[in-house]
């Protein structure tokens, strides 16, 4: 495969000395900078809520890590609409300030993994509360750091009442306007278009602030191995076009969770000129097939360094994975389609 993982995987596991972080370590945002590659992973204790949180570490060859702190960088709100959990960062840097997408929930989501697929603890709050709160929907917010220590929430940048994850932004403006990529679950069907759930683009004047029509970009294949597909990674900037990663799920077989990757035009990102037509990774080692989601890879993060493409990967829901490629060897794989 182009994309050769690490042979010391996994690169952060569970630290059974910090009890926020003991069950779960998996699906970090990546930054690289002066030497230094950043991953703000996600993780979670045994905890009955599964209260999610965000711990960081370090390293100067993006493989071997070291947390910074034996304490979360970022966590759950004391109160407000992202008191349940926070999960699963992207991370872009405007200006001097590096800005993170990432999902929230009202109520923690429970052990999930005991339930069915996509279902999460819901409390009674009535018959008049908003959909928000009454089926515990996960939406997505933007937060503002300099250092991932210190942090300023920003808001909801989704509708309130779909479950809108997998937002990504684009790393810089695009013919004058800020750049979106997300994924509405309940976007389906002859209203819509795509039988499942898709990834769409829209555009915006300021970064909190999105109300322009989305555009349909990637939908899965039914019958296929990508049925359902989300963004995986920030779009990187190359030569030939934005390189996109993106992720996705069978609807039948064991579920299983893989990844394939995009080529979208320059100027023009709601144009795809190029997709791989099978995955380029998939769940294979035991770190990625034995987990809290069994048979799982799960991109959130990637930098490139030296033309080398570095992934940073949820495994399993448990583990922090990294695979590598030649930047311009699957660049041109994925245009060959």
């Amino acid at each position: 495969m182009l994309l050769k993982k690490y042979e010391k995987n996994p690169v952060l596991l569970p630290e059974s000395r910090n009890s926020w972080e003991d069950l779960v370590v998996c699906n970090p945002g990546a930054w690289y900078e002066g030497g230094i590659f950043y991953l703000l992973y996600r993780a979670a204790g045994n905890d009955e809520g599964h209260i999610i949180r965000f711990g960081l570490a370090t390293s100067t060859d993006g493989f071997n890590f070291t947390r910074v702190s034996d304490k979360p960088v970022f966590e759950p709100a004391v109160e407000g609409p992202d008191s349940g959990c926070i999960e699963d960062a992207r991370i872009v840097k405007f200006d001097n300030h590096f800005y993170v997408t990432y999902a929230f929930r009202p109520f923690p989501p429970g052990q999930y993994w005991k339930f069915a697929h996509d279902e999460v603890l819901t409390p009674d709050v009535g018959d008049n509360a908003p959909l928000f709160l009454k089926n515990n929907i996960a939406n997505t917010g933007l937060a503002l750091t300099n250092d991932f220590r210190k942090w300023q929430r920003l808001g909801r940048i989704t509708q309130s009442n779909l479950d809108d994850r997998d937002v990504i932004l684009f790393p810089e403006k695009i013919n004058g306007k800020f750049a979106m990529l997300h994924r509405p679950k309940e976007w389906t069907g002859d209203k819509y278009g795509p039988k499942f759930p898709a990834i769409w683009i829209r555009f915006s004047d300021d970064l909190l602030v999105w109300d322009e029509p989305s555009h349909l970009l990637i939908e899965g294949i039914e019958g296929g191995w990508e049925e359902k597909v989300g963004g995986s990674t920030p779009p990187l900037r190359t030569d030939k076009g934005w390189l996109l990663l993106y992720h996705g799920v069978e609807n039948g077989g064991n579920g299983f969770y893989r990844v394939g990757a995009a080529m979208l035009d320059l100027n023009d990102p709601t144009k795809v000129i190029g997709r791989t037509k099978s995955w380029i990774m998939q769940p294979e080692h035991y770190y990625e097939i034995e987990g809290l989601y069994n048979g799982c890879v799960f991109p959130t993060g990637n930098v490139i360094v030296n033309d080398t493409l570095y992934v940073y990967y949820g495994a399993a829901d448990k583990y922090v994975g990294v695979a590598t490629a030649d930047l311009n060897q699957l660049i041109d794989y994925i245009l060959l389609g």
